[in-house]
């Protein structure tokens, strides 16, 4: 089981940027193993993935974030990092780390941190 906290989100303006950190922690675990990724929820929608990292740095993102968001990981730290940039009222959500472990199918989820777009 691999322990996920997120930081970051507050308040930004149309056009402004933040910074996503989450920090990943368990009883010794191999972080390099899980595939991590961000995913979002805005009021009264599902869940969706933002942008995914594999332990080879292998990126993927959603058609509305590419250009404008980044994802970066830290093996030696265990962290992963979301930066966004050109923020629009749209991105307003929930961000979610996650982990994925292949070998087992298995997902970790952080608490979520709010980000609020507005002017």
């Amino acid at each position: 089981q691999v322990w996920l906290v997120e930081s970051g989100g507050g308040l930004v303006q149309p056009g402004g940027s933040l910074r996503l950190s989450c920090v990943a922690s368990g009883n010794g675990f191999g972080f390099i193993m899980y595939r991590m990724g961000w995913y979002r929820q805005a009021p009264g929608k599902q869940r969706e993935l933002v942008a995914t990292i594999t332990g080879e740095d292998n990126t993927n993102y959603a058609d509305s974030v590419k250009g404008r968001f980044t994802i970066s990981r830290d093996n030696a730290k265990k962290t992963v990092s979301l930066q966004m940039n050109s923020l629009k009222p749209d991105d307003t959500a929930v961000y979610y780390c996650n982990a994925y472990f292949q070998p087992a199918r298995r997902d970790d989820w952080g608490q979520g941190t709010q980000v609020t777009v507005s002017s």
